[in-house]
């Protein structure tokens, strides 16, 4: 007996993640409906090529729009009819939400509730959506779990991204929309973003330039290769949640929702690398040394970052354990292909 093919619609499929996602779904047979902006945030032909390259497989349906388009979503949403939707489109970026605030407003608030309410109305047998590491903000407790309070955000970015979360959940609430909101750490690899610090430093060392260090190099992240955290998302979205009966119902360390078919869970490494580590694993991979420019912290920023993964392993049975030094060489070995440096 042949099964229907499956649908997922993705926002943000010019993206680095959703490139990779979108990717891995057409592997798997999907009929894949990819949503772009392509919005100039970082090198709109890097998005191009992403969308050229998905595009080869006749199952994948490239639109090109903004979230924030009254009726597109809708519409693909009346059109398609999803299984399952993805929603990983937004504006990126801890820093640029300093300059421009309103660029999240439009992306993230008026775009995100655009997708929750094309739910409400064709309801997905699930809705993902990309939440943030960020959110955790002036938490200084680690590592940090899904449980954990996180109201205390330090940038505008993270802000966006705890209302995210808030809306979909009111939502789930409501309308009965099973919600899973992942929070991701530093993710990284190749067709990775150009503002992200792996793309700036082997772009800087190959070109002979200095790199910015923030706070002296006293930093760490919990770095997660793109890869391991598209397989996390895939099987998350089999991972349905079910609004419990009662609260006695949640397995310690759930984060479900005690009032809603709804769950946030943190897709990490679960094991913090420091950054200076971090930067020997890219000048080893190019057989060169940075020129380093230590400086102050930056506004926004956090010292660190690392994940409680245990609640990914409960769910799908799998954790990310790609090591950086596997995942830098395999960025760079991208980067100088891609960029013939």
């Amino acid at each position: 007996m042949t099964h229907p093919q499956r649908c997922a619609l993705v926002t943000g499929s010019a993206g680095f993640i959703g490139y990779h996602l979108c990717a891995k779904l057409l592997e798997e047979g999907w009929k894949v409906v990819g949503l772009d902006g392509f919005t100039d945030y970082y090198d709109v032909s890097l998005k191009q090529r992403r969308h050229q390259m998905l595009s080869q497989n006749p199952a994948f349906h490239p639109v090109e729009g903004l979230l924030e388009t009254d009726d597109l979503v809708m519409g693909l949403f009346e059109l398609h009819k999803p299984d399952a939707v993805v929603h990983l489109a937004g504006q990126a970026g801890v820093r640029w939400s300093i300059e421009n605030p309103r660029a999240y407003v439009d992306a993230n608030l008026i775009g995100s509730f655009n997708v929750i309410e094309a739910a409400r109305a064709h309801r997905p047998q699930h809705l993902l959506m990309a939440s943030t590491s960020s959110v955790f903000g002036a938490n200084t407790q680690m590592p940090y779990a899904e449980t954990d309070k996180a109201d205390t955000q330090m940038s505008f970015y993270a802000a966006t991204k705890k209302a995210n979360e808030a809306m979909a959940h009111s939502y789930a609430h409501l309308y009965d929309i099973p919600t899973t909101m992942f929070r991701f750490f530093t993710v990284y690899g190749p067709w990775g973003r150009p503002d992200m610090a792996l793309f700036k430093f082997t772009k800087a060392i190959l070109e002979g330039a200095p790199i910015d260090v923030y706070n002296h190099g006293n930093m760490m992240r919990d770095f997660t290769y793109v890869t391991d955290l598209v397989h996390g998302i895939r099987l998350l979205i089999d991972a349905v949640p079910e609004r419990p009966a009662d609260e006695n119902d949640i397995p310690q360390g759930d984060s479900l929702s005690s009032v809603a078919p709804y769950r946030i869970v943190n897709i990490g490494n679960g094991t913090p690398v420091k950054l200076m580590d971090y930067i020997e694993a890219i000048e080893d991979a190019l057989g060169m040394t940075a020129q380093k420019n230590m400086m102050d912290m930056q506004p926004g920023d956090v010292p660190g970052t690392w994940a409680e993964a245990e609640l990914l392993r409960g769910l799908t049975g799998y954790a990310p354990s790609t090591d950086v030094r596997t995942g830098v060489k395999a960025f760079v070995d991208w980067y100088r292909d891609y960029y013939h440096a």
